[in-house]
């Protein structure tokens, strides 16, 4: 196969229309040789050694191949894994830079880099490539036909965390041929159903290339959340209905277009933080047997693999090429897939320095100063299972959080335990005790009562504990501690009185979610009672557990959802860029918020310590409009006085989440009961 020196960048495969520049980082290689295979019958056709090296990149120019050409490679070296080298040529290894990734892995005792039947420090000579998926050249060229991202500021945005198969599998509108993947995505359907609800943003689960974990196969379960990476720069394969040698890159950006002509922003959820190479005992896959020593964080014993992730492994995001390699990931995904934010899982990890979580590290360094990547969204879920991992409130200006403590805390609020409700009160106004003093927005907090991890919300009320048989471990995984309550009948019941306390309280978290300072994230399916049947760890159930019904859609929670939706996006007020301050506007004369007990009189400061009270109200206004919010977390009705005059002389109801008939219009100091378990929201007319 003819060929020349190349260059050393970018790395990866690239495609020029005439031939085709390989190059690959492997700092501590001996040799590296880079196989070609058919894609009809997947048998290799050629091999070349690479000759030229700069930098520690290995690179060549192959010359009349081009798109859809399947590769991989074979790099030779030491094999000492107590020293942290597990070369192998033996194994054929995906290129980290690969931009596309045909089919899945094979599971075979070929794929690890040692001999099974004994230990990891055995090398394994059986060749692993019949049972390797294998890189793909993409033709990165495509029409974007004028459309732009829609850029939403923060306080405009309504997230929504789904799964592309998940959301997609089951809807009946949707061609059979194309459920479950990125062109369902893209389909009316989904698109409509997103605009109809009011969301700017769709978080997808990992859509990166990852493969299913052995020991799940072999149960006849799959990786189905994705959190197992092998491949950073590669739309996953299983999600496209057009083909898995570089198609899937072309759907994956219909599927952007489609999105975008809509308004609607795309936030990827991705796993920087390792991947689906497992610990000394896992297989050889690609990072692994490119530089191990590079590539990941090793103990003292190099044969071992430091794990702050809780999956065997931790990427060394303290190595000048892992982090080069984050960075190009991102801003390909920005600059050629269009996307528009990201979602950093287990977000501490990238963070860490020797041991200790660290801010102001190289990893949030490079990206404060990318001008690519520092101007799209940027979520962190800001914890790692690793000592002093859980950070939240403390990242950099110019991220945002997955908050935890305002999910527990509203959780806690509505099931009636005793809490503070100074805490609830800092949640509601977008938690300036986390944020506010690290010269950040209330929009640092992405609040969120239920993700993709734990219950449903419809579960969240009907389930006292977690119910996860299906998932082959005893029952054993999954968070023991939810803060839910099933209100008097585990799992679904004929009982009327208790379904209906149920549905209020899903309305009670939704309204409260939305009416909150910050920006809210609905899970797909909670605005239609979706339900897992009280399993709160579904990582491994691809299958109609996890799917969404649409066929059993609780329309009237669909439509309360829209309204509370518009209700936010009307009115800027309830999603305010700036911290309240609490004193008066310019000619108003009242503060631009205040604080009620039931009686109507203003709470003062020995009120926020009182773990009992379960009851308050609280006043808003902006631009002209206020808002006075009665809530009532009590299983008991609650007497509420309506404020002085001073606040607003003629109030309407505009919401109520016991959905009673009330008179629609309220005078000064009137009052009213406010039911058990129950939010009002009245407007200044």
């Amino acid at each position: 196969m003819e060929h020349s020196s190349g260059n050393p960048f970018p790395l990866g495969a690239s495609w020029d229309g005439k031939g085709v520049n390989f190059a690959i980082y492997a700092a501590n290689a001996e040799a590296v040789e880079l196989c070609f295979f058919s894609q009809d019958d997947d048998a290799e056709t050629a091999r070349i050694r690479l000759t030229e090296r700069t930098r520690h990149v290995w690179h060549a120019y192959v010359s009349e191949i081009g798109p859809g050409q399947c590769y991989g490679y074979r790099i030779y070296g030491a094999y000492k894994p107590g020293e942290g080298q597990r070369y192998n040529s033996n194994k054929l290894l995906i290129d980290p830079y690969a931009k596309a990734i045909s089919g899945k892995v094979n599971w075979h005792d070929s794929l690890f880099g040692y001999e099974l039947t004994k230990d990891d420090l055995v090398m394994s000579e059986v060749d692993s490539a019949p049972f390797m998926p294998k890189s793909v050249v993409i033709d990165s060229s495509y029409d974007w036909e004028g459309v732009q991202p829609p850029r939403s500021h923060y306080n405009e945005s309504v997230i929504y965390e789904a799964h592309v198969k998940g959301l997609t599998k089951l809807h009946p509108e949707i061609p059979e041929q194309i459920r479950g993947t990125y062109a369902a995505i893209a389909h009316p359907a989904i698109t409509g159903h997103l605009k109809q609800l009011g969301v700017t943003a769709i978080e997808l689960m990992p859509v990166h290339q990852f493969i299913n974990d052995r020991h799940l196969e072999e149960r006849g379960l799959s990786n189905y959340w994705g959190y197992n990476t092998i491949g950073f720069f590669a739309p996953n394969s299983r999600y496209s209905s057009s083909g898995i040698h570089g198609q899937q890159v072309r759907e994956f950006k219909d599927m952007v277009k489609a999105l975008h002509r809509e308004g609607i922003e795309v936030i990827l959820d991705v796993v920087y933080n390792h991947t689906a190479e497992g610990n000394h005992q896992g297989p050889t896959l690609s990072f692994k047997g490119v530089d191990n020593e590079s590539y990941y964080r090793l103990t003292e014993d190099k044969r071992f693999y430091m794990d702050y992730t809780g999956t065997g492994n931790t990427l060394n995001a303290n190595s000048p090429n892992v982090l080069r390699m984050i960075m190009d990931s991102l801003r390909y995904w920005i600059l050629e897939m269009h996307v528009d934010g990201f979602r950093f899982d287990l977000a501490s990890t990238l963070a860490r320095g020797l041991n200790e979580v660290n801010m102001l590290g190289a990893f949030f360094s490079i990206i404060h100063q990318d001008p690519v990547i520092s101007q799209v969204k940027l979520i962190a879920e800001p914890w790692d299972i690793g000592e002093g991992g859980y950070q939240v409130g403390n990242f950099p200006s110019g991220w945002a959080e997955w908050n935890g403590k305002y999910r527990d805390c509203i959780r806690d609020y509505w099931r009636g335990e005793e809490r503070m409700l100074g805490e609830f009160a800092s949640r509601l106004t977008g938690s300036p005790d986390l944020y506010q003093d690290n010269d950040r927005s209330p929009t640092a907090s992405i609040n969120f009562i239920t993700a993709h991890d734990g219950f449903t919300m419809h579960d969240l009320v009907s389930y006292n504990q977690k119910n996860n048989e299906a998932n082959g471990e005893d029952n054993q995984d999954g968070e023991e501690h939810n803060r839910s309550s099933n209100y008097g009948a585990e799992g679904d019941t004929e009982d009327a009185g208790i379904n209906a306390l149920r549905s209020r309280q899903k309305r009670n978290f939704l309204t409260t979610l939305f009416l909150s300072q910050g920006v809210p994230m609905l899970v797909a399916g909670d605005e239609l009672g979706r339900t897992q049947k009280g399993n709160n760890n579904a990582y491994c159930q691809d299958n109609e557990l996890s799917w969404l019904h649409w066929d059993q859609a609780d329309q009237e929670l669909l439509t309360f959802t829209r309204r509370l939706i518009k209700l936010r996006a009307d009115h800027p007020v309830l999603r305010r860029r700036k911290w309240f301050k609490g004193e008066p506007l310019k000619d108003k004369g009242v503060p631009d918020i205040a604080w009620f007990l039931p009686e109507g009189s203003e709470m003062e400061a020995h009120n926020w310590e009182e773990d009992f009270a379960k009851s308050l109200a609280v006043f808003l206004q902006a631009e002209g409009t206020a808002f006075y919010i009665l809530f009532n977390a009590h299983h008991e009705g609650v007497m509420f006085r309506m404020p002085p005059a001073q606040f607003g002389a003629d109030w309407e109801l505009v919401l109520d989440t016991g959905l009673n008939e009330l008179q629609e219009s309220y005078q000064p100091e009137a009052e009213m009961v406010v039911e058990g378990r129950t939010v009002m929201v009245l407007k200044t007319k």
